[in-house]
């Protein structure tokens, strides 16, 4: 089934207008595409971000609710070992 494509009107500022038109030009793409790309990417990067924050408040509870946690030494030492001939595994969390 194909996505339905509505019209969404915004206003930008004349100079941010002008910017738009010239870049386009200069990529031999429209003010339209250049415009449609910036929202797309905007909202994949906005996604991503609101995913990890997600992400990172369920560790924190979880650390919170458990308190397991990985000491930072450990890390570390694990981090140091990385491309060496002695690479460890990863440190269990306890």
């Amino acid at each position: 089934m194909p996505t339905q494509v509505k019209p969404m009107a915004i206003k930008l500022q004349q100079q941010d207008r002008e910017r738009l038109q010239k870049l386009g030009e200069a990529k031999k793409r429209s003010a339209h595409w250049l415009a449609k790309e910036a929202i797309s990417q905007f909202l994949d990067r906005e996604e991503a971000a609101e995913r990890f924050r997600q992400e990172t408040v369920g560790r924190w509870e979880e650390y919170c609710h458990t308190g397991r946690s990985v000491p930072h030494d450990a890390v570390m030492k694990w981090l140091e070992s990385w491309g060496s001939e002695n690479e460890t595994e990863a440190p269990k969390c306890g």
